[in-house]
């Protein structure tokens, strides 16, 4: 048997409240995740080939590439995590890892944060790749304090929104066309924002003149995390 079908029933949240219940959760996803390397791979394939795709097909340079780069950064980033997010949930079903922990005695609000938390360290790992090389790619710097910020904040809403939306999808028969389908909609809000504030600080613009577009990202960030914090419940039991 898989090894990852073993670890769901280790989940235990002891006595010191909901945050070791959600390590244990992070600890969980990442043994899984070490053990079969499935969601990174596809993840990392998936990326590199749509920034290397969009770098030869468009031909981007100077002026242009920097205003181009942002929008073509957080569509790859959107789909990666899209695909990310449901073989994530999609794995948990399969190997009874989800019916292990709403068995387990753990608030269903430290599942979310568990696996959002899980899934949102997938993302960044992802990201940290994707960065250098669409730097090379595009000929101009994404590496930056602010920029990393920016998407430090987009991702951030991303995984929460995808994780809540995730554990919808994966109940129906089409759930790795449903995803998208329920996701993209509803993020985007957040990569309006995470484009538009990313281009300007390539732009050379400074954080407050996009502040306005970083106060969106946290609100987002906020709305989010709380709807879920309600929902979540009621979605993985439904």
């Amino acid at each position: 048997m898989n090894k990852a079908t073993h670890k769901p029933e280790q989940v235990q949240p002891g006595n010191g409240g909901i945050l070791p219940a959600i390590w244990a959760i992070v600890k969980k996803d990442f043994a899984a995740e070490l053990h079969t390397r499935e969601i990174l791979n596809a993840m990392f394939v998936f990326a590199a080939l749509a920034l290397l795709i969009f770098s030869f097909a468009l031909d981007l340079r100077g002026a242009v590439a920097r205003a181009a780069a942002p929008g073509v950064l957080w569509a790859t980033i959107a789909f990666a995590g899209t695909l990310g997010l449901s073989r994530s949930m999609a794995r948990e079903q399969q190997t009874g890892g989800l019916e292990g922990l709403l068995l387990a005695p753990v608030d269903r609000t430290a599942i979310f944060f568990g696996k959002a938390l899980g899934n949102l360290v997938l993302m960044l790992v992802v990201e940290i790749v994707l960065l250098p090389l669409g730097s090379v790619l595009f000929n101009t710097t994404l590496i930056s304090g602010n920029v990393l910020l920016v998407m430090l904040l987009g991702t951030t809403g991303y995984a929460a929104v995808g994780t809540l939306l995730a554990a919808i999808a994966v109940n129906t028969r089409a759930r790795e066309v449903m995803l998208p389908i329920l996701l993209l909609p509803l993020a985007v809000p957040l990569l309006i924002a995470a484009v538009q504030a990313t281009s300007g600080l390539l732009q050379g613009l400074r954080w407050a003149e996009i502040n306005g577009w970083a106060q969106l990202l946290v609100a987002y960030d906020l709305i989010i995390v709380a709807i879920s914090m309600v929902t979540f419940g009621y979605v993985v039991e439904g």
